[in-house]
């Protein structure tokens, strides 16, 4: 049976979030967002791209709020250039859903100053800041991709998303107690 018939598998909306560093262009960001987002539809995901770049705390909590009022219950934080390290963490925080972190990578040499225009760095630097705080999130074994790379990674996540809140919202119930040779697990 297809996972999107059975009753009781969760569907997954996956939010499109992109952040940028303060001190880099944002316009780049956005538009690589819109870039990914395009790339994840044609890969047949159903995406909510939100529309707050997260650049500070503010940005995180409002972004948090949109995919939220919008039905998203999974995320792809999308780092277009490099990133804060402390709002994305917020946001992943506050979010309550399954997290996938990943970057853009260069498209030409032309992108920023010095032809630097990936977020592998700004990725490392995220990474380490998730784990200072313990909050989990999904990295790529390649988290830094064009966006058709990064939309088949996005399939994928959403298949680990959709798994990570069934395990969530599942409810064990067992009666007791019972003989030794006796083991039994019943729930309506």
């Amino acid at each position: 049976m297809d996972m999107k018939t059975m009753p009781n598998a969760p569907q997954v909306k996956l939010a499109i979030v992109a952040v940028s560093r303060d001190c880099f262009p944002i316009e780049l960001s956005r538009e690589r967002g819109r870039e990914l987002v395009k790339a994840c539809r044609a890969a047949g995901l159903k995406v909510y791209p939100c529309p707050t770049i997260i650049e500070n705390e503010n940005d995180a909590l409002q972004a948090v709020l949109k995919c939220r009022e919008n039905g998203a219950n999974a995320a792809v934080v999308y780092l277009g250039n490099f990133g804060p390290e402390g709002p994305l963490s917020i946001f992943a925080e506050h979010f309550g859903g399954p997290v996938m972190l990943c970057g853009a990578a260069e498209e030409s040499k032309d992108t920023l100053v010095g032809g630097r225009g990936d977020a592998f760095c700004g990725m490392l630097s995220a990474s380490y800041n998730f784990d200072l705080r313990d909050v989990p999130v999904y990295i790529l074994q390649m988290p830094v991709g064009l966006p058709g790379e990064l939309a088949e990674k996005a399939v994928h996540f959403a298949a680990v998303a959709r798994c990570a809140l069934g395990v969530d919202g599942v409810k064990i119930i067992s009666f007791g107690p019972r003989p030794h040779d006796f083991l039994a697990c019943n729930a309506p």
